[in-house]
């Protein structure tokens, strides 16, 4: 009795993973894709190229050269009064040091602001 030799096995085709890489990438995009809607296609956004830029009310100015202003008025953060909780708005010019701004958030925070918003310019083009 004679035994049969199996047959040597085929080497594994690459083309497999490739399609398998290319099919992942695929259900990436699509739901990459769903997670923000489009905006509706009627819609039409105003323009605010042409307005002119001031300040909220409410915020506080840090300009280039470190001091803070409130309503035109020089501030200093460590005397600022600030209610228990209260969320601060604090814009900065667009020459202040990120240090500046940090020193004055982390001195707002210890005296008790519980947010602190950075308003900043954004365009949607």
């Amino acid at each position: 009795m004679t035994r049969r030799r199996p047959e040597p096995r085929k080497p594994a085709e690459p083309t497999i993973t490739l399609i398998n890489v290319v099919f992942l990438m695929l259900v990436f995009f699509l739901i990459a894709g769903t997670v923000a809607p489009p905006l509706d296609g009627e819609l039409k956004l105003i323009s605010t190229d042409q307005l002119e830029g001031r300040q909220p009310p409410d915020a506080i100015v840090l300009h280039a050269d470190g001091r803070l202003t409130f309503q035109g008025s020089v501030i200093d953060p460590a005397v600022y009064p600030i209610e228990a909780n209260t969320a601060l708005r604090i814009i900065p010019d667009r020459q202040s040091t990120a240090a500046a701004l940090l020193e004055a958030s982390s001195v707002f925070r210890s005296r008790g602001a519980s947010e602190i918003y950075v308003v900043t310019e954004r365009g949607l083009r």
